[in-house]
C-alpha cells in the first residue's frame, strides 16, 4: 500500500512538472518574438539616434528618453507637493481669519500651478471618452436605422461618404466658431476648450461605428430573420432579442476603430487648438526648444502609443464578455 501510495505521488509530481514545464515553453515561444522585436528596434533605434543631428543637438536616444520620463515622474511629484502646500497655506489663513471674524466666509481657490504630463493625460483621457462615448450614443441608433431601412440608407450614405473623411483640422475651427457663439454662459459648467475637444472628437469617430453597425444588421442571417417573422416578434423586441446580438462583432469592430480614431483626432486638435491635454504638451515642448524638448516629445509619443493600445484592448475585452460568439472576437 506504501509504495502504491508513493508511485501514484510521485506520478503526480510528475504530471504537475510536466505542465509548468509547458507552461514556460508556450510562455518563451510566445514572448520571445516580441522581446526580440523590442531589442532590435532599441537598437536600430540608438543606432540611428547618434547619426542625427538637430537644431537641438543629438536626437535622444532610448537611455536619454528613459532619463527624462523619470524627470517628468519627479516634476509631477514636486507640483503636487507645491499644491498640497498651497492649499495647506490657504486652511491656515482661513482658520486665523475664522477666529478674529466668525463671520467671515473661507474660500478655497484652486491651484493654477503647471499642469504636468500626468495631468495632461488624465484630461486627454477625459476628453476622448467623453467624445466618444457622446458619439457611441449617436451612432448605434443611427446605425441600427440604416441596417433596418435600406431607403433611409440610401438617403444618408451620401452624407457619410462626404463627412466621413473630413479632418479634424477642418472640423476644429468651425466647432470653436459654434460653441463661442451658443455656449456662452457667466459660469459655465464644462469648459470651453473641453467642449471644442470633445465636440471634434464625436464628430470624427461617428462614421466608423455608424457604418459598421448599419452593416451588422444588415448583414443578420435570413434565418433569424424568419424566426423573428414567424413569431411575430415587435420591432423592439426583434432589434434587442434578434438583431444586436447577431450584429454585436460588427458593432464592437466600429466602436474599436472609432476608438483609434478618436484617440489620434483628440491629439491633432489640442495641439492645433491649444486646448489642454497631450497635444499641448507636445506643442509646448516644440516650441520651447530646450535641449531636453525633443526627448520629452518622444516620451509623450510613446504615452500616447501605449494609451491607444490599452483602449483597444479595453474594448477588446468589453467585446468578449458581450459577444455571445467569442470566434468572432479577433486579436
Amino acid at each position: 500500500m506504501a509504495i502504491t501510495t508513493i508511485f501514484n505521488r510521485s506520478t503526480s509530481d510528475q504530471k504537475l512538472l510536466d505542465r509548468v514545464n509547458q507552461w514556460l515553453a508556450n510562455t518563451v515561444k510566445m514572448l520571445l518574438p516580441a522581446v526580440l522585436g523590442m531589442l532590435t528596434f532599441l537598437i536600430l533605434w540608438s543606432l540611428a539616434a547618434q547619426n542625427i543631428d538637430t537644431s537641438l543637438g543629438k536626437f535622444p536616444g532610448p537611455s536619454v528618453v528613459t532619463a527624462q520620463f523619470g524627470a517628468l515622474y519627479t516634476e509631477h511629484v514636486e507640483e503636487r507637493e507645491k499644491a498640497q502646500l498651497f492649499y495647506q497655506r490657504q486652511v491656515q489663513r482661513n482658520e486665523l481669519r475664522l477666529v478674529k471674524d466668525p463671520n467671515y466666509q473661507s474660500k478655497i481657490r484652486l491651484y493654477t500651478g503647471k499642469k504636468t504630463i500626468l495631468d495632461q493625460v488624465a484630461t486627454s483621457l477625459i476628453t476622448v471618452l467623453s467624445g466618444f462615448f457622446a458619439a457611441v450614443i449617436i451612432a448605434i441608433p443611427l446605425g441600427l436605422l440604416l441596417g433596418l431601412n435600406r431607403n433611409l440608407n440610401r438617403a444618408i450614405n451620401p452624407l457619410m461618404q462626404i463627412f466621413k473623411p473630413v479632418s479634424p483640422l477642418a472640423w476644429l475651427p468651425l466647432v470653436t466658431m459654434v460653441v463661442s457663439a451658443v455656449y456662452v454662459s457667466k459660469d459655465p459648467m464644462l469648459d470651453k476648450a473641453f467642449l471644442n475637444s470633445m465636440i471634434t472628437v464625436t464628430l470624427c469617430s461617428l462614421w466608423p461605428m455608424v457604418i459598421n453597425t448599419s452593416m451588422g444588421v444588415a448583414s443578420v442571417e435570413s434565418d433569424l430573420m424568419n424566426v423573428s417573422k414567424v413569431l411575430r416578434l415587435s420591432m423592439l423586441t426583434h432589434i434587442r432579442k434578434i438583431v444586436v446580438p447577431a450584429a454585436i462583432p460588427l458593432i464592437f469592430t466600429g466602436m474599436r476603430l472609432s476608438l483609434g480614431v478618436a484617440w489620434m483626432v483628440l491629439i491633432a486638435a489640442e495641439m492645433l487648438a491649444q486646448n489642454p491635454g497631450l497635444g499641448k504638451f507636445v506643442w509646448d515642448e516644440f516650441q520651447n526648444g530646450s535641449s531636453a524638448s525633443l526627448a520629452r516629445i518622444m516620451c509623450a509619443v510613446f504615452i500616447i502609443g501605449f494609451i491607444g493600445y490599452l483602449l483597444d484592448q479595453a474594448m477588446l475585452l468589453v467585446q468578449r464578455l458581450v459577444a455571445w460568439d467569442k470566434s468572432s472576437v479577433n486579436q
